[in-house]
């Protein structure tokens, strides 16, 4: 079955049980661009707690600009913060020395939109997974698509409500905060290490 999905940054384990479960998917690219959302956001385990990373973007029309033509602002150095940011929650996972030097590049070169900087995670997640899948961008935006499971509008809100039904698993502050369900993926990589697809899939 193919699926059809909105773009999201570093996304919630919802979207990627969706992703690993599709034979192949298709990335809206020609829908109006809503803001607040996953798709330039994603949150992790912090030592204070849940933290949600921002990246800053550029609506070069306005409201009606379309997700394929949303740029990645260079104003700040968001790149950066982003990955101190995951270094300082991440850093005392199980895993996180052996896969930082596959994600650190990203927060290096420079990305113009963000649905590439999303689309090239996304496959670097995949690779970790040592999962193939055909990931495409849509052509044309189409309210009602035939032949393809539309999951539009239901995972790349902030906090999805299937997050609650995660089972628990061992994260680094949960002794200060207690278990945080619903997070990047990232969070699951970096404490799951090669039984993250299991865990993603149960």
């Amino acid at each position: 079955m193919s699926i059809l999905i909105e773009t999201a940054y570093m996304p919630p384990i919802d979207y990627m049980k969706e992703v690993i479960g599709a034979d192949s998917i298709v990335i809206e690219a020609f829908e109006t661009y809503t803001k607040q959302t996953c798709r330039n956001h994603c949150t992790i385990y912090g030592p204070n707690g849940m933290q949600t990373l921002t990246i800053p973007v550029i609506k070069v029309n306005g409201n009606h600009t379309l997700t394929r033509d949303i740029r990645i602002s260079d104003h700040q150095p968001w790149q950066r913060t982003h990955w101190r940011s995951i270094e300082t929650a991440y850093n005392n996972s199980p895993f996180f020395l052996f896969y930082q030097d596959l994600f650190a590049p990203y927060y290096e070169r420079r990305f113009n939109f963000l649905i590439d900087f999303n689309l090239e995670l996304l496959h670097l997640l995949l690779r970790i997974m040592k999962l193939n899948r055909i990931i495409r961008t849509s052509v044309e935006y189409v309210k009602s698509p035939s032949g393809i499971r539309d999951l539009r509008g239901i995972l790349v809100q902030k906090r999805t409500e299937q997050s609650g039904q995660q089972p628990r698993y061992i994260q680094v502050f949960e002794s200060s905060h207690g278990f945080i369900p619903g997070l990047s993926v990232l969070d699951v990589i970096f404490n799951l290490g090669p039984e993250s697809k299991d865990y993603i899939c149960s």
